[in-house]
């Protein structure tokens, strides 16, 4: 009897498949959802909430596992920031039906979800993306399909499932938060440009964010982090100033994109600052060992080595073959230049810094716009000092966010800092992002307005408009 042969499946084919086939699970699921009160959609976040907290210490672990990247003890921190901290702030909000009422002016605004999302999750931040993502599209009253990268597809999946869980054991229909199985990107096109997807909620790398741009879909997208903070003479204390941006730029291994990643030293506290940041846990690399780093850092058209990624400072030096003291947190190169021939000067998501000092004001100002406009702009600057007139002046500078005396890290992210609490941070139209905030529930929803006439229509006919 002649043997069968096995049918071929393309996979591909069937990955494009699953993302056609879940952007229409999704919109059937948001519709089923569509006329949830705010009460409901609370309700089932909370619940959503808890039960990522709850699996906060295994999807970290999945994480590190999965992407050889970042700290199981940060992961867990940034995945309870979410599941705790971010849900907290989103219980505050209102998203849906009235949000508020102009008496005076007579209008009363509406909100509205938007449909089905695009959630794109990074390699750097997969499980606390996916969690954020997840509790803000319902705290919305939308739907979501998560789309991550393939070095992070289990991990991801493992975190929607168990939200899904907790949502559907809440009300939420079935569908309502999906995964994409293989993180494969013809199916992540293909998802974003599905006729059933409202938007494009994009974090991930240069590449990536092109083409959420590229999906013909309304699109929050996210761009490059190259930080720089500014440590002016009348800092408060220049060791605690140390300690904050080392324990920024080091925790989970430098993956945070909002994290420092150029200190600017004012000349006058320049030796004290160095001081403290060697006693905090900063390695100041020789010349020759800077060139070693950059080498394995970076490959020759100047892209981040994704095998280097996320390693802590004690691995990378040991790559380059130079021997650190224990408690060794971060790597510091001292530079003179920005710019492509000084590749110590690009953003690094690893604990690596590169130092720079500056006479006066002026030339620190031009130093931290020289590194924003070398893959930062737009993103975040850091300062640390009491003068009113240097944080005038320095906040003149493309960031969307300015964080002063505070982790840039933690500030950024509005953990620290009156921002809004967010993992998704914009970048504004200096990196070609159409939004400058930190991204909440609140940019997921359409709002509209019922406005009754509240001046004589006629008045458009007199000689003064009835002004």
């Amino acid at each position: 009897m002649p043997m069968t042969a096995a049918p071929y499946i393309d996979a591909e084919l069937a990955a494009i498949g699953e993302a056609r086939f879940k952007a229409q699970s999704a919109r059937r699921a948001f519709e089923a959802f569509e006329g949830v009160t705010q009460a409901q959609a609370d309700r089932i976040v909370a619940a959503m909430a808890v039960a990522a907290e709850q699996a906060a210490m295994e999807l970290a672990r999945m994480a590190v596992d999965e992407t050889g990247y970042g700290v199981y003890e940060d992961k867990i921190l940034k995945n309870l920031f979410n599941a705790r901290f971010c849900a907290h702030a989103m219980a505050q909000m209102r998203t849906l039906g009235v949000l508020w009422v102009d008496e005076v002016n007579r209008v009363t605004a509406i909100g509205a979800p938007m449909g089905v999302i695009a959630g794109i999750i990074p390699v750097t931040n997969p499980t606390s993306t996916t969690i954020f993502k997840c509790l803000a599209a319902v705290k919305s009253g939308n739907a979501i399909v998560c789309a991550p990268h393939p070095r992070a597809a289990k991990c991801c999946a493992r975190t929607v499932e168990i939200m899904a869980a907790a949502a559907e054991k809440a009300g939420a229909p079935k569908g309502l938060i999906d995964c994409l199985s293989g993180g494969q990107l013809p199916a992540t096109r293909e998802l974003m440009a599905h006729r059933d997807i409202a938007l494009v909620m994009a974090t991930g790398g240069a590449a990536m964010v092109r083409a959420a741009y590229s999906s013909g879909k309304p699109t929050l997208a996210v761009g490059a982090g190259n930080v720089p903070v500014y440590i002016h003479r009348t800092v408060p204390d220049v060791a605690e100033a140390a300690l904050m941006v080392v324990t920024s730029k080091s925790f989970d291994n430098g993956t945070a994109c909002v994290a420092e990643q150029s200190v600017v030293l004012d000349e006058p506290i320049a030796d004290a600052a160095v001081k403290a940041f060697e006693a905090n846990g900063t390695f100041f690399l020789a010349a020759d060992d800077q060139r070693k780093l950059a080498a394995l850092l970076f490959s020759g058209s100047g892209a981040l080595n994704p095998d280097a990624v996320g390693q802590s400072a004690p691995e990378l030096a040991r790559r380059i073959g130079v021997a650190v003291p224990a408690g060794t947190r971060v790597l510091g190169a001292v530079l003179q230049e920005v710019g492509p021939k000084t590749p110590l000067s690009a953003e690094i998501l690893g604990p690596v810094l590169s130092f720079y000092r500056a006479g006066d004001l002026d030339a620190a100002w031009k130093r931290c716009r020289e590194v924003l406009a070398f893959g930062g702009e737009g993103h975040t600057l850091g300062l640390h000092g009491k003068d009113p007139d240097m944080i005038a002046r320095m906040s003149e500078l493309p960031a969307s966010r300015i964080i002063v005396n505070s982790p840039s890290l933690l500030g950024g992210m509005g953990f620290s800092a009156g921002t809004d609490p967010s993992f998704m941070l914009g970048t504004g139209t200096w990196s070609g992002s159409i939004v400058s905030d930190n991204v909440t529930a609140m940019h997921l929803i359409n709002i509209k307005r019922i406005a009754h006439q509240n001046r004589p229509w006629r008045d458009i006919y007199s000689p003064t408009m009835g002004l």
